[in-house]
């Protein structure tokens, strides 16, 4: 291979978290983990927040196993909405809160009490969740106004790092966009109704896109993780499902895009927002996707019903394992579904017994043992998808043709059968590490290894990567 080029993504996820080395030429991706750690949710109620210092401790321990390596540049993604107060020293005036949190329902209101959801979504274009960054930034101006005037930045969690990391205080616009206080149309802060909604605009760094240069690493991060001087820190799609779109290996028209992991996200690529009474009325988001395409898609519910009836079972001393549990739900039948998006599964606990009780409170068959509380999961996830790819067709005035799955989801055979059966539709699942990869060549074509469209780079990504492939069966998936 020849210009090969070596870059590290950081890739932080709501569950986990990891240091990624990748190789890339104008041919070749390739990629290995170097460190791993476990991610979640600290505390509870009102003070669920992010233990950001750990997080930062294993990235920085990740980047410092890549010392030996000449790195032509670093870029970091993670989940959207959080962030973190910066004060004029650089310092961090707490650790961020949890999007579960429950002061968000309070920022609702106040934001509802000065602009209306609808027009609010004809301004932002965004899908209504309680925990979108405008309401948790309101609940701060109403209840932590001291704090906030100690405040310089409020940065979202990937643009912390790239502070942490060069020094520099940026919003990357990908993320920015998942906010509600981006315009979708001109891609920039929307000052006029930051303003409306009582918010301070001083707190939001300027907005740059993916694959600007940030600089090189501080004198600090250079002591700290012996990486070369010469190392830069460049933006990314840093939103996770920018970055996860990107690696989608999809070069054909009409595909659906699904982002599987903790959360399942839906939807098409588009050149400009869908701003419709009915795009609000379905509850769809405009999220700005890598080279200013819309990413229009609906957030559902996806795997953390999974994760946490997982994290519940184990309580009892009893190692349940996540694959283990999806082919012994294979050979079970389809009985019962819950509305996967309900708020009762919302925050973490004991979501089996919630299961339960949705079940019983709609009249259905409730399920007992692991198994079939698992299989309930998936057959509930399939029956939201079918949901939302309807609304996508009737919004988009497409007939999709073909389905997408990446992320960690992708794995799921037993899902992405249910998916194919349900829809008639062929299923393509992967790469798993979509949103690592999406950030890699990001990462390369700011540094000329890559050039072209995201079609062009899609093209690389198809033939590098192995893509499975489940077709309709006439069974239904049982």
């Amino acid at each position: 291979m020849s210009n090969i080029k070596t870059f590290a993504a950081v890739d932080l996820g709501a569950s986990s978290g990891r240091v990624i080395l990748g190789r890339v030429s104008e041919s070749r991706i390739e990629y290995e983990e170097v460190h791993r750690f476990v991610n979640g949710p600290v505390g509870q109620a009102e003070k669920l927040h992010w233990d950001a210092t750990a997080l930062k401790s294993n990235v920085f321990a990740g980047l410092a196993k890549l010392a030996k390596h000449d790195l032509e540049s670093i870029g970091v993604d993670s989940w959207a909405v959080d962030y973190a107060l910066i004060d004029s020293n650089g310092e961090m005036l707490r650790s961020p809160f949890h999007y579960r949190n429950e002061r968000n329902l309070r920022g609702v209101t106040a934001v509802e009490s000065k602009i209306s959801p609808d027009e609010l979504f004809s301004r932002n274009g965004l899908q209504f969740l309680p925990f979108n960054t405008i309401y948790q930034l309101a609940v701060d101006q109403e209840e932590q106004e001291s704090l906030l005037a100690q405040a310089d930045k409020a940065l979202l969690i990937p643009d912390l790092f790239n502070f942490w990391l060069s020094g520099s205080q940026v919003s990357e616009r990908t993320n920015a966009s998942t906010t509600g206080l981006l315009s979708p149309l001109d891609l920039e802060w929307d000052l006029e109704l930051i303003e409306r909604v009582g918010l301070q605009k001083r707190l939001l760094a300027p907005v740059v896109s993916e694959g600007t240069y940030l600089g090189g690493i501080t004198p600090q991060i250079q002591h700290a993780t012996k990486l070369q001087s010469n190392t830069r820190v460049v933006t990314v799609g840093s939103h996770d499902t920018a970055s996860a779109f990107v690696a989608v290996p999809s070069t054909e028209p009409n595909s659906l895009f699904i982002s599987s992991g903790t959360w399942s996200l839906l939807g098409v690529e588009l050149d400009k927002p869908i701003l419709t009474p009915e795009a609000f009325a379905a509850n769809f988001t405009n999220e700005c996707g890598v080279d200013g395409r819309t990413r229009f898609l609906k957030n559902v519910t996806g795997l953390w019903l999974a994760q946490e009836s997982i994290r519940e079972w184990r309580k009892t001393g009893e190692r349940f394992e996540l694959k283990t549990l999806i082919g012994a739900a294979a050979s079970l039948p389809r009985r019962s579904t819950v509305d996967v998006n309900d708020p009762r599964f919302a925050a973490p606990g004991d979501v089996p017994t919630r299961i339960r009780d949705f079940c019983r409170e709609t009249g259905q068959w409730v399920p007992s043992s692991e198994v079939e509380v698992m299989r309930v999961i998936f057959d509930s996830l399939v029956s939201k998808y079918l949901e939302v790819i309807s609304e996508l067709e009737a919004l988009t005035s497409t007939k999709l043709e073909r389905i997408h799955i990446v992320g960690g989801g992708s794995q799921n055979s037993l899902l992405n059968q249910l998916l194919a059966d349900a829809t008639g539709l062929e299923v393509f699942a992967g790469p798993v590490e979509a949103t690592a990869i999406g950030n890699l060549v990001v990462q390369a074509r700011a540094a000329g290894v890559l050039r072209g469209s995201l079609e062009d780079i899609r093209e690389i990504i198809s033939k590098n990567f192995e893509i499975s492939k489940y077709t309709p069966t006439s069974s239904g998936g049982n």
